[in-house]
C-alpha cells in the first residue's frame, strides 16, 4: 500500500492543538493525504521550509484567478466611467438651462450648493465601497513532502499496521501451537 505524495493544508480548532512531528510543539495545522488514509500535524513555520516540503502549484487555477480578477476590475473601471460621463453630461445639461434662464439663475446656485454639499461625502462613500479589498497572498494548500520526509511517513504507516497485524495474531487463538495429543 503507497501513499500518494499530495499532502492538503488543513487548520483544526486551537481546542485540538497536538505536537508537531518534527518539533513537538503545539500547532493546530494538519497535512493530510487526498484520500484521508494519513495525516500529521506540522507548524505553519516548518510547511515554508523548502528542505520539509515544496508547495504544489495549480497554474491553471492561479491563471483562472488572475482573469476573473483583471474582468472584474475591467468592469469597475467601465462603471466609473460610464458614471462620470453621466454626471459630466448632466453638469453640461444644466450650464445650457442657466444660460437660458439667468433670471432663476441665483436660485439654482444656491440649491446646486446645496446639493454639492450633500453629494460630496456620499460620493466619497460610493468610490470607498467600490474599491474591492486587496486579498491577502495565499498561502499553498498543496504540499509534496522531501523524500527523506515522505519516506518517514511511509515507514511509519507500514510499523502501524505491522503492529496491528501481530496484535490480530496474537489474540487470534489459532496462532499459537496446540499441544500434542499422540504420544510420543
Amino acid at each position: 500500500m503507497s501513499i500518494p505524495n499530495i499532502w492538503n493544508h488543513r487548520k483544526v480548532a486551537d481546542t485540538s492543538a497536538k505536537a508537531c512531528e518534527i518539533c513537538f510543539k503545539p500547532s493546530t495545522s494538519v497535512l493530510i493525504t487526498p484520500e484521508n488514509k494519513d495525516f500529521f500535524y506540522v507548524c505553519p513555520s516548518h510547511l515554508k521550509d523548502r528542505g520539509f516540503c515544496t508547495p504544489i502549484i495549480d497554474h491553471e487555477a492561479i491563471a483562472a484567478k488572475k482573469k476573473k480578477e483583471m474582468d472584474d476590475e475591467v468592469e469597475r473601471v467601465k462603471k466609473e466611467y460610464e458614471e462620470k460621463q453621466r454626471k459630466k453630461q448632466q453638469k453640461e445639461s444644466k450650464k445650457g438651462e442657466e444660460t437660458e434662464k439667468p433670471k432663476d439663475k441665483e436660485e439654482k446656485d444656491s440649491k446646486d450648493a446645496e446639493k454639492k454639499d450633500e453629494s460630496k461625502p456620499n460620493d466619497k462613500d460610493k468610490v470607498e465601497d467600490k474599491t474591492p479589498p486587496k486579498p491577502e497572498e495565499e498561502e499553498p494548500r498543496v504540499f509534496a513532502l522531501q523524500r527523506t520526509f515522505y519516506q518517514q511517513r511511509l515507514d511509519r504507516k507500514r510499523q502501524a499496521e505491522m503492529a496491528k497485524r501481530n496484535r490480530e495474531r496474537l489474540s487470534n487463538p489459532n496462532f499459537f501451537p496446540s499441544v500434542p495429543k499422540d504420544r510420543p
